[in-house]
């Protein structure tokens, strides 16, 4: 009956003696074991934070490389050479093979074949020549010069894209046809619908075989530029040509030879009209030769025989040595 009540008391003695403060073992060693606990706690803290404020630093650094890093990156992907639009037309027609028979009958009748000059690179530079003499007996005779010469630009990240090379090229050939020393009632007019841009330069000039009537068309389609000069004099008594007769037959012979520059790389232009998009030729120009390869070539016969203007960067970038100026014909013209 008793022993509940003494197990009772047994059980909840501890909690008695935990009440009372300095008494039994327990109440002893309670502070011993708190310090000892504190001191291990200290030590502890101070390596995490050692730990955090190392970790911390480290990260500092890197966060302040980064910008140094991507500065570097800046300054490489600046200095990188501009991408330039790859030029449209990657070669040049056969220049002997740009006018019909029949255009050619009508401009030098008595010569239909051509002679070309010299290039080692004809898909940069080339240009054919027609002379015709009808020989008249006592009469005297009618004389025809036809020159075509083409120069193709391409594109390159120093210099430019191609077609802007051409343009400035362009330029320089319609200054040189305004400035043939001797020239008398020049005139100058555009020609619309051929290629990107056209100009006629035509005048007159006095030899001691007779008066030539010049005329040159200077056009650009894309990053080719074409200079046609043609001329005509009667010689030996015979009667001066009709000049507006000249222009009517210059104008539409540069009118069929740009359109073979783009029928050469099947860009279309049969009309001779403005040029392609350069998109829709681009795909030929991958297999376009550098330009660079071509800076060795001769001078043209063309050249040789009628002086050369001086050189050009542009011109001996785009394949060796000048080509021949326009207006620069009437030399061997007077000399034939």
């Amino acid at each position: 009956m008793h022993r509940p009540a003494q197990r009772d008391r047994r059980e909840q003695s501890p909690a008695d003696g935990a009440g009372h403060q300095g008494h039994g073992p327990g109440a002893g060693r309670r502070p011993g074991r708190l310090l000892w606990g504190a001191a291990v706690v200290v030590p502890a803290m101070l390596i995490a934070a050692g730990c955090s404020s190392g970790s911390s630093e480290d990260g500092g650094d890197t966060d302040a490389k980064k910008p140094a890093a991507s500065a570097t990156a800046s300054d490489s992907a600046s200095s990188s050479p501009p991408a330039v639009r790859e030029a449209a037309y990657a070669k040049l027609p056969d220049a002997c093979a740009v006018l019909a028979k029949k255009t050619l009958e009508d401009l030098v009748p008595k010569d239909v074949k051509g002679k070309a000059g010299s290039s080692d690179d004809t898909d940069t530079r080339a240009n054919c020549s027609w002379d015709s003499l009808d020989n008249n007996g006592v009469k005297g005779s009618q004389f025809r010069w036809l020159n075509v010469a083409m120069l193709r630009f391409d594109s390159d990240a120093s210099r430019g894209e191609g077609d802007k090379r051409a343009q400035e090229y362009y330029t320089k050939q319609v200054a040189d046809a305004q400035a043939v020393e001797g020239a008398k009632k020049a005139k100058t007019e555009p020609v619309p619908g051929t290629g990107d841009e056209a100009t006629l330069v035509r005048y007159d000039l006095k030899k001691k075989e007779g008066v030539f009537k010049q005329q040159t068309v200077v056009t650009r389609v894309e990053n080719v530029v074409l200079t046609l000069d043609y001329n005509g004099a009667g010689l030996a008594g015979d009667k001066t040509p009709d000049a507006d007769g000249l222009v009517k037959l210059a104008k539409k012979a540069a009118k069929e030879a740009v359109a073979s520059v783009a029928s050469a790389n099947k860009g279309g232009g049969s009309d001779g009209g403005s040029s392609p998009d350069a998109s829709k030729s681009s795909s030929d120009s991958k297999d376009s030769k550098d330009s660079k390869d071509a800076k060795g070539s001769k001078d043209s016969t063309q050249a040789k025989d009628s002086g050369d203007s001086g050189d050009s960067g542009d011109e001996k970038d785009a394949g060796g040595k000048s080509a021949p100026s326009a207006g620069a014909s009437l030399k061997s013209a007077a000399d034939s």
